[in-house]
């Protein structure tokens, strides 16, 4: 389905946003479209939407599949806007997931089981937000792949996360279950990173609730969306493993020529499964088996 704009989408695809969960997947560039789009229609989705330039190609195996909405994401705060505009058109309790191309959504046991599979399980936890990690991945060879992008030689970092507590800005008391997770690339390269896109932690997946404003951090107005667990036990979380930040580093002028290598001691070949994740720690299977 294509749609004249987002304003089109939001008041003629309404069912599209009636129960979920919806993919909500933003394209900056050109760069691995047609595996972020087919990745995540396996991963079970009701609905992919696509959000992104008239200019840009979209692979003929996946047009049909997918919702196209024409949308810019070089403004600053456009994604933002964007998402919440989403919110607001959704039915209340609509399952949302948003990330850009070139990004990869894994949660526990993905491999057997679908996203609707999961959130039901996450749902009746009494959850409506689950914390998700951006895992950074990056090419190995750079001089072979020069944006830094390869899926058949993609690396992670295998260590180097750590958590912070989250001050509320007011009392200046550590927020309850709320923590700021740093580590990959953006970590070991933070002189080139700006201070507010240091973070890996991503609420990503969240339901749609009337007033709910996502904000330029990853994070929602409502504290409860922002915590990484029920007061009880732990629950459910999930990775988006992500090219981004290394293309980034390797497009700007002022860190391209920096960067030889993101290859460290302690970096690892992505296996593109849940278990390598789950094995280093970098997502929670909580409760569900």
């Amino acid at each position: 389905m294509i749609y004249a704009s987002l304003e089109d989408f939001l008041q003629t695809g309404k069912s599209v946003l009636a129960k979920g969960p919806v993919a909500l997947i933003f394209v900056e560039d050109e760069v691995e479209i047609g595996t972020s789009l087919r990745h995540h229609l396996d991963c079970g989705f009701k609905a992919v939407v696509a959000l992104m330039p008239d200019a840009f190609d979209l692979p003929g195996d996946v047009a049909e599949r997918v919702h196209r909405v024409p949308f810019d994401c070089g403004p600053a705060e456009a994604v933002v806007e964007g998402v919440n505009r989403v919110i607001a058109a959704a039915s209340p309790g609509c399952w949302l997931y948003y990330c850009y191309n070139a990004e990869y959504l894994f949660y526990p046991f993905c491999e057997s089981r679908t996203v609707t599979e999961m959130l039901t399980f996450h749902a009746e936890e009494r959850r409506d937000a689950m914390l998700t990690y951006v895992i950074d991945l990056y090419a190995g060879d750079l001089e072979t792949h020069p944006n830094a992008v390869s899926i058949d030689d993609a690396c992670l970092d295998r260590s180097g996360y750590y958590a912070q507590g989250r001050k509320d800005p007011i009392t200046g008391d550590p927020r309850d279950r709320q923590l700021d997770f740093f580590g990959g690339i953006r970590w070991r390269h933070e002189e080139h990173i700006p201070d507010a896109s240091r973070k890996i932690d991503r609420i990503a997946l969240f339901r749609a609730r009337k007033g709910l404003q996502l904000r330029a951090d990853h994070t929602f107005n409502e504290q409860e969306y922002n915590t990484y667990a029920c007061p009880w036990h732990h629950n459910l979380t999930a990775a988006i493993c992500s090219f981004r930040a290394a293309k980034a580093l390797k497009r700007n002028p002022g860190s391209t020529f920096e960067i030889q290598s993101f290859k460290w001691h302690n970096s690892t070949p992505f296996e593109w499964h849940s278990r390598q994740l789950l094995d280093l720690g970098l997502m929670e299977p909580g409760q569900w088996f």
